[in-house]
């Protein structure tokens, strides 16, 4: 039986999907632009935005936040498709993922900091990394919030996370990336940062 999930709607989550057995299911150019127009399809049809994604070879991550549809439903639409798209295409048979997507809620603007960080900084905080730069990785949200001039996918909004940004942080998307190549987090910084759940 599967167990169901008691999610809430009103709260960000922080949502991973691996290949079975790791491997590679996104590999290609062609897998992650196939990736991507299921995502756009998806929030077409059942309204969200992310905060920050990135697609790696074998599993990405996303931080998103509903509207009037379950996460559930979208992350079943995504994969069920992105399975058939990936079946025909390598004449694959058999499952092509893990097991069910992880999510974990985000509870806290530092919080949404510190889990986009960590999404973003995906690409180059492997044991080898695969670019030198984060906004040299095209299969991520964070070139978006670096050149501010590209057209972004219209489920992603680029305007939210800069305004948690504590002091001394300028609110910007520069001073996002700036945060963002700060290694490590500044944990000291980011909990005085306000809940949530605070008006």
């Amino acid at each position: 039986m599967t167990r169901r999930r008691n999610l809430n709607p009103e709260s960000y989550y922080h949502v991973t999907m691996r290949g079975n057995n790791r491997q590679p299911i996104f590999g290609s150019h062609r897998d992650m632009e196939e990736l991507m127009r299921i995502f756009q399809h998806a929030h077409d049809r059942y309204p969200f935005h992310l905060l920050a994604y990135c697609f790696m070879t074998n599993h990405y991550h996303i931080l998103i936040k509903t509207e009037s549809t379950s996460l559930s439903k979208i992350m079943a639409l995504i994969n069920r498709r992105y399975t058939a798209s990936y079946s025909k295409r390598y004449n694959h048979v058999g499952r092509i993922y893990q097991r069910r997507y992880f999510a974990k809620e985000v509870k806290s603007y530092p919080g949404l900091l510190a889990v986009s960080k960590y999404i973003h900084r995906n690409p180059i905080d492997t044991k080898e990394p695969i670019v030198q730069r984060i906004e040299w990785y095209p299969y991520s949200s964070y070139p978006y919030y670096f050149e501010e001039s590209k057209k972004s996918p219209r489920f992603l909004k680029t305007q939210i996370l800069k305004e948690f940004l504590p002091n001394p942080y300028e609110k910007t998307n520069q001073a996002y990336c700036n945060f963002c190549n700060m290694v490590p987090v500044h944990h000291t910084i980011l909990k005085n940062s306000k809940k949530l759940t605070e008006n």
